[in-house]
């Protein structure tokens, strides 16, 4: 008997249709695909496919003998120009086996070997063009690989150049295709009447290309070339079995075909493994040792392809991850069944092959399958996959006849490229976005191509949070100021996620014109093989859960390659910033630079300087390591500070208008704003306020559950009237800003003193001893000097404890005569916030949930106003429509839920840590809806009492539980007897240790989100069951609790 095949709720008459992602349709097919399992069928405005999505069940439908390649969708809509050719023929059009047997020796081994020359000439012109644009160029990769691509088909299937990195705009040709592509994929999805009424531009694109392909054929008929190519082969060549050639018409839907089918699947391939390398160090660090063991200096040979096996993992791998092709259709000869018996199909029942998604079957690639590993697809690995499992060319005798033209193809560019260049991302928190049309490429993808041997400075800056900063472009940054011509060069590299250590960078080098240098700021991944040992280099970076920042994680597997004594000429100094909560990994990445610079040779001019973050004392730590490095790099280069700028650093502020009207400008949304559709109150009135608020992302943004929302918010308007009216200005007031130095801030152009001060900086942060030290330089009356120099004297419990502002010590001393471009001088920018997404994309891919605490505290300051948090009180007060500048951050890796749904999950939150463990609880909730096997989820939660914040206890987790997909264990702080007694979450833990260790044994992963507090009293906790299990002391416990968690412990932990 045979199991009906799982279908989503749908809409009457619509179907499905409304379901998927009008602009990327493959997200939603693999989000359905994630929650209904290996099968599934849906309704699309009357079309009736089935998707599987398992490797098992694509095995049974790779069959010739009992499934044929069917051409529906946007490939039908792509017959409208290239008819029966061989991509698009139907299974019964005749001229499809000619052509097929015509061209299958055009692209045997010794003819594709043929064309090797023709490629390295094309490949060599990519290679130009990005030696002469330079590291700091911004490089648009898909548009150059698409070039790349659309030349090397066009000049070896016919002999014709293009000439694409000669133009600015592209050739009329590759336009018309690219048009006609876009709107074919759009016309499968639209009624019939309609595209009639669209078609004018579209038949003109198809004109275009057929001009174009045509002109070939009779230029190539009247002059006849000695080069076998392609095209001569159609012309000239008889089919060996019906002795038939192929007619002119069939000739040019087959030119077209190789056009398209050539440039895209190529382009697609390498811009992917651009991007897996660019975000993978250690994999392009091992790419280059193969391309420098087999290449060398000297140019590539056709000898050495067979040669670059890591380079041909890299690509196997990318088309497993990306396949630029990522779904074909077939349908079966007869009624059939597949899935061992399970499901039936009927003859000629449209089946789509998510190739997307069977290519991460963990059934086949295990538990990392959504990594990228080129290792699992080395040569002696590959082989031994099961023999559909990966499948980007397609199948069968309709498989990509092209394969190895784009296998040459694809390697030889990649070896030229890496003998020439490290990538660096533009944008080092890019996460990877879809651009589909019938292949899918990276949307919005921008590199550096940084030459590996130059001997000129190629230090480039990449902010810390590029999707938000206002002043900061991917360039490199000189620090220009008041020095002479014979300053010392200076080179600031920092490797920063949150902005923190980017703004110490931007410190050290805003002081180092006033000392006697010339300042140059760069990441440190602008640094890779290229350390300045012309002038000190001063590196301020962090570790994030032990791993170097986004824009320095090239540079430290660089250095941890090195093996000689390659930084002999650097002189350096070192700041690391970190969390001594982390215990295992606080300082590992400063902790590991510093020592590998020394050990390769390079002589540290400071000791390294120690910024914990959790302490209140972190700035001022930095404060006293700045002093002392400028004491030893005077002492170094014999410099002296300039008395010319012994005033305080200033932003030059000059008025525009007199500030009488108010100047409105409205916004236009952009790819960067979300909007607000629910704003919630989670507890009663008065009590501690927890809300829920739902966005809708910006355009083209996605989420897993677990990942993170950041947000960048404004300061509350209550602060910042406080500021105008202790300056003495208008708020409508508009002002031009001007610096020498790096900024946040908006220079340049017009900006009111209200968005300046809402948005641009940080208004309620604790004074640092640096800003106490600019205060004291100021003209002072005795009495207010000596207030302040108490303060600075005793700043952990006067300022820091206190959470006493600059701006609350400008209030409370009016004597201190602060010029206003001073203070934005000193206040620090404003930052992005992090927040733990508690929805899964199951639920709904364009949009996120966040659950947040909102943060009113009572004034330690002094003060009579409560302490307001900035973030949390900014989303407080959102209401539906409002428009936020948001971007969805990926979290920790392993804070993910596994691949494999059937495994148990063990949770433990607090408070609005509750968040993520919300969006995971939800995604498996769905998958058991969807009809899939989940496993059973262990839910651990500490609240203040049951009535006032037991977060969705009447909703969501209630209806959870009563589906069987959690088990809810609550501690009430305030309400003890409804818990067991227990007050804290790591008392429910121990009074339930029996269930936890079970779990353990069942395989469960365990997620702990909240405070630094709650996640050490998790590890505590579980630490001392693993002691009493084993009867051990609590060394050897903690030394089990280690080994216990790896790959199965994940933690997200806010302050």
């Amino acid at each position: 008997m045979t199991t009906p095949i799982p279908t989503p709720p749908a809409i009457p008459l619509l179907g499905h249709a409304t379901k998927l992602d009008r602009e990327t349709p493959l997200i939603s097919f693999d989000l359905l695909a994630d929650q209904y399992g290996e099968i599934y069928q849906l309704n699309l405005l009357g079309r009736n496919p089935i998707f599987i999505n398992s490797a098992a069940l694509l095995e049974e439908v790779s069959d010739d003998k009992k499934f044929y390649k069917t051409v529906t969708s946007g490939t039908f809509e792509v017959r409208n120009a290239v008819g029966d050719g061989l991509f698009t023929a139907q299974r019964d059009e005749p001229n499809w086996a000619i052509a097929h047997r015509l061209l299958m020796p055009a692209f045997g081994t010794a003819a594709i070997r043929e064309m090797f020359d023709d490629m390295l000439d094309i490949a060599s012109q990519l290679v130009l063009k990005w030696e002469r644009f330079g590291p700091r160029q911004r490089i648009d990769a898909v548009d150059d690989y698409t070039r790349l691509t659309f030349d090397t088909i066009s000049l070896c299937a016919m002999s014709y150049r293009l000439n694409s990195y000669y133009r600015d705009k592209a050739h009329p040709f590759i336009e018309a295709m690219n048009d006609f592509l876009i709107e074919s994929g759009n016309r499968a999805n639209r009624p019939a009447l309609l595209n009639n009424l669209m078609s004018s531009k579209y038949e003109e694109d198809i004109r275009t290309m057929a001009e174009v392909a045509d002109d070939l054929i009779q230029e190539r008929k009247g002059n006849r070339t000695e080069k076998k190519d392609l095209l001569d082969t159609m012309l000239f060549s008889k089919d060996p079995k019906t002795g038939q050639g192929l007619s002119d018409d069939n000739i040019r839907k087959n030119l077209l075909t190789f056009m398209i089918a050539g440039h895209e699947t190529t382009s697609g391939m390498l811009s992917f493994a651009t991007y897996f390398l660019a975000k993978n160090p250690d994999v392009m660090r091992r790419a280059h040792e193969e391309v420098d063991e087999v290449l060398g200096d000297q140019q590539i040979q056709v000898g050495d392809l067979s040669k670059l096996k890591y380079l041909a993992a890299i690509l196997r791998e990318t088309l497993r991850l990306r396949p630029s092709a990522p779904m074909r259709t077939v349908a079966p000869f007869e009624d059939t069944t597949i899935g061992g018996g399970k499901y039936f199909i009927k003859k000629g029942q449209t089946i789509v092959v998510n190739v997307y998604h069977v290519h991460k079957d963990p059934a086949v690639y295990g538990d990392d399958a959504k990594e990228f590993k080129p290792e699992r697809m080395l040569e002696d690995k590959f082989e031994k996959l099961p023999r559909c499992a990966w499948q980007p060319f397609g199948f069968g005798a309709r498989a990509c006849i092209g394969r190895p033209f784009a296998w040459q193809e694809a390697l030889i560019c990649l070896a030229m490229l890496l003998q020439k260049f490290d990538f660096a991302l533009a944008d080092p928190s890019y996460a990877l976005d879809l651009k589909q049309t019938l292949t899918i490429k990276p949307k919005a993808f921008y590199i550096h191509a940084l030459p590996r041997h130059s001997t000129q400075s190629r230090l480039y800056a990449t902010p810390s949070a590029p999707t938000f900063s206002a002043n900061v472009g991917n360039v490199q940054r000189t620090v220009p100021g008041t020095i002479s011509e014979s300053a010392h060069p200076l080179y600031v590299l920092y490797g920063s996620n949150t902005g923190t250590s980017e703004r110490f960078a931007q410190r050290i080098a805003e002081g180092a014109a006033r000392h006697g240098f010339r300042a140059t700021l760069g990441s440190l991944d602008s640094a890779v093989d290229h350390v300045p040992s012309d002038g000190p280099v001063v590196i301020v970076c962090a570790s994030f859960e032990g791993e170097p920042a986004d824009n320095a994680a090239h540079f430290v597997s660089w250095i941890t390659s090195l093996k000689g004594q390659e930084l002999a000429n650097v002189r350096y100094a070192v700041f690391g910033c970190g969390n001594k909560d982390w215990v295992k990994t606080y300082q590992r990445i400063p902790t590991l630079v510093d020592a590998t610079f020394t050990e390769r040779g390079a002589r540290r001019l400071l000791e390294r300087g120690e910024g914990n973050a959790a302490s209140a004392e972190f700035f001022e730590t930095f404060d006293a390591w700045e002093l002392l490095l400028w004491e030893a790099l005077s002492k170094e280069y014999n410099t002296v500070v300039s008395d010319g700028d012994s005033a305080l650093p200033s932003v030059e502020i000059k008025n525009v208008g007199e500030g009488t009207t108010r100047a409105v400008e409205l916004r236009q949304p952009d790819a960067a704003l979300g909007s607000v559709v629910e704003n919630r109150l989670l507890t009663p009135q008065g009590e501690g306020e927890k809300r829920h608020i739902e966005f809708a992302l910006p355009e083209d943004q996605t989420a897993r559950a677990g990942d993170y929302l950041a947000i960048l918010p404004t300061n509350p308007p209550r602060d910042v009237h406080r500021v105008i009216s202790r300056f003495n200005l208008l708020p409508e007031q508009e002002v031009v800003l001007s610096s020498s130095t790096p900024t946040s801030l908006p220079v340049d152009k017009a900006v009111t003193i209200f968005t300046l001060l809402s948005g641009y900086v940080e208004l309620s942060q604790p004074a640092t001893t640096r800003d106490i030290r600019g205060l004291l330089s100021t003209q002072l009356p005795d009495e207010t000097r000596k207030s302040l120099e108490t303060l600075q004297s005793s700043h952990a419990e006067l300022v820091v404890s206190s959470r006493l502002s600059l701006l609350d010590i400008l209030e409370e001393y009016p004597q201190i005569k602060l010029p206003f471009g001073s203070f934005l001088f000193m206040l620090p920018s404003m930052r992005v916030r992090q927040y733990s997404i508690s929805s899964s994309p199951l639920w709904n891919p364009a949009h996120v949930t966040l659950t947040v605490s909102v943060l009113q505290a009572d004034p330690i300051s002094g003060r009579k106003e409560p302490f307001l948090g900035v973030a949390s009180n900014f989303l407080a007060n959102l209401r539906p429509g409002d428009k936020v500048q948001m971007a969805v951050r990926s979290s920790n890796a392993a804070f993910h839920l596994p691949t494999d749904p059937k495994t148990p999950l063990v949770l433990f939150a607090a408070g609005s840590g509750l968040a993520p463990m919300r969006g995971f609880l939800q995604e498996r909730a769905l998958q058991k809806k969807g009809g899939r096997e989940v496993g059973e989820a262990l839910l651990f939660f500490g609240c203040r009492n049951p009535k006032e914040d037991f977060l969705y206890s009447d909703s969501d987790l209630k209806e959870w539980e009563e589906l069987g997909v959690v088990k809810i264990r609550t501690a009430f702080s305030r309400a003890t007897a409804e818990s067991l007694g227990c007050k804290y979450v790591q008392d429910r833990v121990w009074n339930d240790r029996e269930d936890v260790s079970k779990f353990y044994d069942q395989g469960a992963r365990y997620y702990v989100c909240g405070s630094s507090k709650v996640a050490r009293a998790i590890r505590e906790t579980l630490t001392k069951i693993i002691q009493e299990v084993n009867e051990c002391d609590e060394q050897e416990a903690s030394a089990k609790f280690e080994r216990a968690v790896v790959g199965r412990f994940a933690s997200d932990v806010f302050e």
